[in-house]
């Protein structure tokens, strides 16, 4: 049985893994309607992976005994200037996701829970690979600056 703290943050977690899925979704239409469609698929990708995640958490909270409570997820700012800002802002929300898989993988250390602290290692394993992908993508746009030829390749290549 998972305690009541733990079910209480990993149902937090729930929240914001679909959150995460709404921003990249918003990001998926708005490179959509850019016409970066190589971008957009990227993104909406990411929207599936984040969903994925959440159904992780969903079913691990199950199987422990918890009580899975879905809470209201806010909706995500899209006001976006251009891609480089987009992909600046995907880093700086893949690290405050890092950050709360740390905080649980903690709570489950302190509350010797280890299955959670188990489970969470998957979690903490794809934020490293999130977090690369996006440091690779940010690169290859700064370098790329203001080329469309570049930037049309690029977008070819996701």
């Amino acid at each position: 049985m998972i305690s009541t703290t733990m079910a209480t943050a990993l149902n937090e977690q729930i929240k914001w893994e679909m959150y995460s899925a709404n921003l990249y979704l918003a990001m998926s239409a708005y490179l959509q309607d850019a016409g970066l469609t190589g971008f957009s698929h990227w993104m909406r990708i990411q929207y599936q992976e984040e969903t994925a995640h959440a159904l992780k958490f969903y079913d691990f909270l199950l199987s422990r005994g918890g009580q899975v409570t879905m809470l209201s997820i806010d909706a995500p700012d899209a006001n976006w200037s251009n891609i480089l800002e987009i992909f600046e802002e995907t880093l700086s929300h893949e690290q405050e996701v890092t950050r709360r898989i740390n905080e649980l993988v903690h709570l489950a250390k302190e509350e010797r829970d280890f299955a959670t602290d188990i489970f969470l290692q998957w979690f903490v394993t794809e934020q490293v690979e999130e977090e690369d992908s996006v440091h690779d993508i940010l690169d290859s746009l700064k370098r790329i600056g203001t080329d469309a030829t570049g930037l049309y390749q690029f977008d070819l290549e996701l």
